[in-house]
């Protein structure tokens, strides 16, 4: 049977409007109101998914986030994960991407002999799109990242990358970690029955403490980089009107000179 894990992540739905808290310059989740499981993670859920499918498997969908982010976890399960692990503690705010790292092997650790670790490449919030391979240094893994194609065969996976040179063919050894771009596939939507079954699914809560990790690792004071300031981009003022009357080819060549276009 192979085990894969999948981590998912909670954030601001795309079309919303972001800001960041006046107080530490941090992304002000709270104030999004409609948060939503990040699209890439929707991705590496249907591809473990698929995994599973083309033979026996389970899937156990881990999210490092506020209490709020069990609606991002639910949407995994009803999709068809068939368990979750959920980090929630208040020190964790403003964790680097280092820390986070070191809370996900954590809780990996919690699942007994997996085989796979399938992650989105970057998150939508903060586009990092570093902690894949952190958490594969961490964990001792060989990964396979920007993946388009993935086949697990046996006891090793197979994965295409696109680059802008072209696909390259990558091969590990299970156990390994795959990050998977936007082109690995169409995630299914969850269906009623899925939506139901997901509600009787467990989720096991976990704190740092319970992961042996001690809280001067993690947060926004022990975070290796930080937003020291932070203003709102100015509205859009109103562009400049040519009236053309016979020389507005010239006006306009005249403009985009005085700006240094041409």
């Amino acid at each position: 049977m192979t085990k894969i894990v999948v981590l998912v992540k909670q954030v601001p739905d795309t079309y919303s409007e972001r800001k960041l808290s006046e107080a530490d310059h941090t992304l002000d989740r709270a104030s999004a109101d409609d948060a939503v499981l990040d699209e890439i993670n929707e991705k590496a859920v249907e591809e473990a998914l698929k995994i599973k499918e083309a033979g026996e498997g389970e899937v156990t969908v881990i999210s490092v986030g506020p209490d709020r982010a069990t609606d991002a976890i639910r949407k995994a399960l009803s999709m068809g994960a068939d368990k979750a692990i959920h980090v929630s503690d208040e020190t964790l705010h403003g964790s680097d991407v280092i820390a986070t790292a070191k809370v996900l092997a954590a809780a990996i650790g919690k699942v007994e002999d997996y085989d796979l670790i399938i992650t989105g490449n970057e998150a939508s919030d903060g586009s990092a799109g570093a902690v894949p391979a952190i958490l594969a240094e961490l964990l001792g893994l060989p990964q396979l990242t920007y993946v388009r194609e993935l086949t697990v065969d046996g006891t090793s996976v197979k994965a295409d990358r696109e680059t802008e040179d072209g696909l390259t063919h990558l091969e590990a050894s299970l156990p390994a970690l795959v990050s998977v771009s936007e082109k690995i596939n169409e995630p299914r939507y969850p269906s009623f029955k899925g939506i139901m079954a997901a509600k009787k699914k467990p989720v096991d809560t976990l704190t740092i403490a319970d992961l042996g990790i001690d809280a001067g690792e993690v947060g926004l004071a022990n975070a290796w980089s930080q937003v020291t300031e932070a203003a709102p981009k100015p509205p859009r003022t109103a562009g400049q009107r040519v009236d053309d009357e016979g020389d507005g080819g010239s006006k306009i060549a005249e403009y985009l000179v005085g700006q240094k276009l041409i």
